[in-house]
């Protein structure tokens, strides 16, 4: 074995050690654990609109968008997207880790600084990583924290010659925790700087007709200020790609310098279609968003009642925390086997052991209940075994 391979199972054995090795599963059981929030990766309308786009559309898109791979649909959806979140401009690329990515490496530099949220997602930090920008952590949702770091940075650089950026997720996908948008606003107006924000787990979740958080918790206006929105078709819409919400000058910009859509082949054109119908469908499912957001405060409700802890979580996004990677493994293993699709997220992905329980508009309070029982078993199957460990030492 050469010393390369040799290198790649000496790292391989080490992960298994700790209890963090990841293997590709195909799913299977209710879905407690996907991003489908809305169920529209299986609805019969969109499936319905689907079948009859089939004869229209070729397989793949062929090229990048700035080559042949561009489409009338595609144009159309982004108008659409813009307008419904109120921006002036959209770009669509091909995944939301594309958009943060791309975006982050096209607006930052060496010589400019990034603040990002320490739980901000790897698209967000592996963008700032290769953009070689300064990269400053501030604490989780700590506003204050973040300005003590602009403040020193403005001692460094009071002429404020280099650029500031602030990125942040607008509804963290492992703790289900939020900003404060209305302090986080005050502090660029303070400072100055480019505002970056992710509304790519509240979209379609949250706000009127879906529009996301930032819609929830600030006027129009406020949003208008904010430099960047990313959002993705992953998720609430049931789909795949990425979309990024500017200025017409910003969309411009990105188009001639993201290196990640100049250079990417283009989305499936069908997606684009198949966007602009799931919009439409998207924003007259209040009903259904009112009834998932019911679904999540009686489930966090009841693991709280039976001595579970959890996260400072307000959303639909509720993480089980426990002890160990091992006991994440656990209960996940065994949460499957009875047919409950609940995964374990260990470390580096984040940074204590727990089950990422994340609801959606095809569970009902039978499901969940289902779920607190399973969990309230496993627990005692868990302790029970540490017992019987304890007692054989």
């Amino acid at each position: 074995m050469s010393l390369h391979w040799e290198e790649i199972q000496t790292k391989l054995e080490s992960i298994k050690e700790k209890q963090l090795f990841r293997e590709t599963k195909t799913y299977q059981g209710i879905d407690f654990c996907s991003n489908d929030y809305l169920g529209l990766s299986s609805n019969p309308r969109m499936l319905e609109y689907y079948q009859t786009l089939q004869d229209e559309y070729p397989f793949g898109s062929t090229a990048s968008r700035l080559v042949r791979g561009n489409f009338d649909s595609m144009d159309l959806f982004e108008k659409e997207f813009a307008s419904f979140v109120e921006g002036e401009a959209a770009l669509l690329v091909s995944t939301g880790f594309v958009a943060n990515f791309g975006l982050i490496d096209s607006i930052a530099a060496p010589d400019c600084y990034v603040f990002t949220d320490r739980l901000n997602h790897a698209s967000i930090l592996d963008g700032i990583r290769i953009s070689g920008a300064k990269k400053k952590y501030y604490n989780h949702l700590d506003l204050e924290h973040l300005k003590s770091l602009l403040q020193k940075t403005d001692l460094e650089d009071p002429s404020r010659k280099h650029k500031r950026i602030v990125v942040t997720e607008s509804l963290f996908s492992m703790d289900g925790d939020s900003p404060n948008f209305k302090t986080l606003l005050q502090l660029k107006e303070e400072f100055g700087f480019v505002l970056v924000v992710d509304e790519a787990h509240a979209i379609g979740v949250y706000g009127k007709e879906g529009k996301g958080i930032l819609f929830r918790d600030l006027p129009t206006e406020s949003i208008k200020s904010i430099d960047y929105r990313v959002y993705t078709l992953g998720k609430s819409f049931g789909l795949e790609g990425g979309v990024i919400v500017t200025k017409k000058i910003g969309r411009d910009h990105l188009v001639n310098v993201m290196r990640s859509f100049i250079f990417s082949t283009a989305p499936l054109p069908i997606i684009s279609k198949l966007a602009i119908f799931g919009l439409n469908l998207l924003r007259s499912m209040d009903e259904v968003r009112v009834n998932l957001h019911s679904l999540a405060y009686h489930l966090k409700q009841s693991l709280l009642d039976s001595g579970f802890v959890i996260t400072n979580t307000e959303s639909h996004i509720i993480p089980l925390l426990l002890n160990s990677e091992k006991e994440a493994l656990f209960y996940g293993k065994r949460l499957q086997e009875i047919g409950l699709d609940v995964r374990a997220i260990r470390p580096p992905t984040v940074p204590t052991p727990r089950l990422r329980i994340s609801l959606n508009a095809k569970l009902s309070h039978e499901d969940t209940n289902s779920l607190v029982s399973a969990l309230v078993k496993i627990r005692k199957e868990w302790n029970d075994q540490l017992n019987n460990s304890t007692n054989h030492e």
